[in-house]
């Protein structure tokens, strides 16, 4: 079945800085850049295969798509305040990734406005943590949203598993499926209480008594969803998670040529549909209201693009729109040091096929002939910090052109 419908968002409202962040399953093993953190990648290795394309991609049917903002760099004391005033701006919900604070502690924060919010870790990185301390920070952000929270995993590359977390790291796709289903397993007894008894190569929980069961939830357990870029993570996602989520560094080309094939692929393995599951899948965004401001919007997107591109686990989005060879050369400026040359080295073409730039409503125009009938939910993510009014606008204007 065709992919379908959605959206999130990363940005600055007036009178607060915000770090433009990465998603959390991307890695670069080298010191990053000012206000730019690591997040999502599909860490299993996976050869760069060339890619077929799809010519026609579906506008959004139905109901106007969802808007979703992030919370990264946003000081813990303003989180309230900021997660009220993105609200005002029209968004319907905001999420976490992995960055200076702890991925759920935000969210609680975002909570306790007590408007309707839906949240999101996008993503936690997995493997470090144990799956009953997962399945604990879940179901508390379940309960005290309202049955709003989604849980959003990412395996990180081994080189932060091992040596910034100081964990093993071995066969990400095998363990990250077998990590939900640990927590499916803790998710029923703490649901339904029965005994827990889940035994894995990699996890294994036999005991949960009556102290340590928070008991069942009226909305029941939150959904699971996965960070995934290659074929085989982004297949077993389909198959067992209840989404994925999708990384904001890639092209139509990459998309329609690996990610939806690889999601049909999973779906198809566990007889499931289309509607079964939900794609949240990010964009890069440089959007501003003004010419000043759409300027600095590009350089940020510039910079954006270099940084990812630098990264080698990210070179097939590059091979699949015939750029691969762009990769070392990036790579060996961020080893130099030359984070200022980055955007230098990304054509107006790789921008144009891998972000989103212009005005609020070129931009909505964009992601709509883009991601239109390819995702449920997509997480913008905006490296400049675009102003209260032009996000308010942006939000606007991709409501009314996804309705």
């Amino acid at each position: 079945m065709p992919l379908r419908r959605t959206l999130s968002a990363s940005s600055t409202l007036a009178g607060h800085s915000i770090k433009c962040v990465l998603p959390a399953d991307c890695t670069p093993t080298l010191p990053v850049p000012l206000e730019i953190n690591p997040g999502i990648v599909d860490a299993s290795a996976e050869a760069h295969s060339p890619v077929a394309v799809v010519d026609h991609v579906k506008p959004w049917e139905g109901a106007p798509v969802k808007i979703d903002a992030n919370l990264v760099g946003v000081p813990l004391h303003a989180v309230p305040a900021r997660t009220a005033a993105l609200l005002d701006a029209g968004v319907d919900g905001v999420f976490a990734a992995e960055g200076p604070n702890d991925v759920f502690f935000p969210l609680a924060l975002a909570a306790s406005v007590q408007r309707r919010v839906d949240l999101m870790t996008n993503a936690a990185v997995a493997f470090p943590r144990n799956p009953i301390h997962l399945a604990h920070s879940a179901w508390d952000l379940q309960d005290f949203s309202g049955g709003r929270f989604r849980l959003g995993l990412a395996t990180q590359v081994r080189t932060h598993i091992e040596r910034r977390f100081g964990v093993e790291w071995s066969t990400p796709v095998a363990r990250m499926r077998e990590l939900v289903g640990a927590l499916r397993a803790i998710f029923a007894t703490f649901q339904e209480g029965g005994a827990l008894q889940f035994d894995g190569k990699f996890y294994r929980h036999r005991l949960m008594t009556p102290m340590f069961s928070p008991g069942p939830l009226s909305s029941g357990a939150p959904p699971i969803l996965l960070g995934a870029l290659g074929p085989q993570m982004t297949a077993m996602a389909a198959e067992v998670a209840d989404g994925v989520l999708v990384l904001p560094f890639h092209g139509r080309r990459f998309l329609e040529g690996v990610t939806i094939p690889a999601i049909n692929s999973g779906l198809e393995a566990a007889n499931r549909t289309r509607a079964d599951i939900e794609v949240v899948c990010g964009a890069i965004v440089g959007v501003g209201g003004d010419e000043e401001e759409r300027q600095s919007a590009l350089d940020g997107v510039r910079g954006l693009l270099g940084f990812y591109g630098s990264t080698p686990a990210y070179r097939r989005v590059l091979d699949a729109e015939g750029w691969g060879d762009r990769q070392p050369v990036l790579q060996r400026a961020v080893r130099s040091g030359a984070w200022s040359e980055l955007g230098e080295l990304v054509t107006d073409d790789m921008v144009s096929a891998l972000a989103v730039t212009g005005s609020p409503s070129a931009c909505a125009q964009q992601l709509v002939e883009r991601l239109g009938g390819l995702a449920d939910r997509v997480a913008l993510f905006l490296p400049f910090q675009c102003s209260e009014e032009t996000l308010t606008q942006l939000v606007a204007e991709l409501r009314a052109a996804s309705a």
